[in-house]
């Protein structure tokens, strides 16, 4: 019954999806930490950047993010993000910093989220002590942020999963783009898209499920 499945690496193309999937995250959560904090900044320019950056790119398909990476940084720009690596290698990382842009835009609106839980009193008081916002955003408000957003944030984290689909647009080897080889030369079409979408769903119900019991047992208490 799976005989086709011979002379496609199916497990290495979900591990491409994983690979995309931890080195996005790991950007976007910091590039949206960043973006958060020029949310709330007292300086006008920073506030009005990250504003900007938020609805701009939410509103731009990740699939015309990412064929820019690929069409506009690489192919115009000479951007190859590193020294070295074949044509696959550096449309991975393309694809990569095409995730982070996108997602950062939307860890930063469920962080910001996270800081206008805080209460202000707190705020209120470390100023009065002396801190200034970077002390404040750093210890007092980011800590507490975090922990009432790893709900939203997982719901991102599992967004993203899926998302990487979007890097077969420019050639990353990940599963869809195995996927969409597999049905053009197999007469398997259902078996296979159930293959496929079995496959993600162990990608993503497992991190939910473990990030959603996270989140109830660091949640900050009211």
């Amino acid at each position: 019954m799976f005989d086709f499945l011979e002379g496609y690496n199916v497990l290495g193309a979900f591990w491409v999806t994983v690979q995309l999937t931890f080195y996005a995250a790991v950007g976007a959560l910091i590039w949206g930490t960043v973006l958060a904090a020029m949310r709330v900044s007292p300086v006008p320019l920073m506030r009005g950047f990250g504003t900007a950056y938020v609805n701009v790119v939410r509103n731009i398909p990740l699939t015309v993010i990412i064929v820019f990476t690929s069409l506009g940084l690489f192919q115009t720009l000479g951007v190859t993000l590193g020294a070295g690596g074949d044509f696959k290698t550096i449309n991975f990382r393309l694809a990569v910093l095409g995730l982070i842009a996108y997602t950062a835009s939307f860890v930063c609106e469920a962080l910001r989220s996270g800081i206008n839980t805080v209460p202000v009193g707190q705020v209120e008081a470390a100023r009065a002590v002396g801190l200034n916002f970077r002390q404040v955003l750093g210890l007092i408000v980011l800590p507490q942020a975090f922990r009432s957003v790893v709900g939203p944030l997982a719901n991102v984290l599992i967004a993203l999963t899926k998302n990487t689909t979007v890097a077969a647009a420019i050639g990353v080897a990940e599963a869809a783009a195995l996927m969409r080889v597999m049905i053009e030369n197999e007469a398997q079409l259902i078996l296979i898209s159930v293959i496929f979408a079995f496959g993600f769903i162990c990608l993503t119900l497992p991190t939910g499920l473990f990030l959603g019991w996270v989140g109830k047992k660091v949640s900050v208490k009211r």
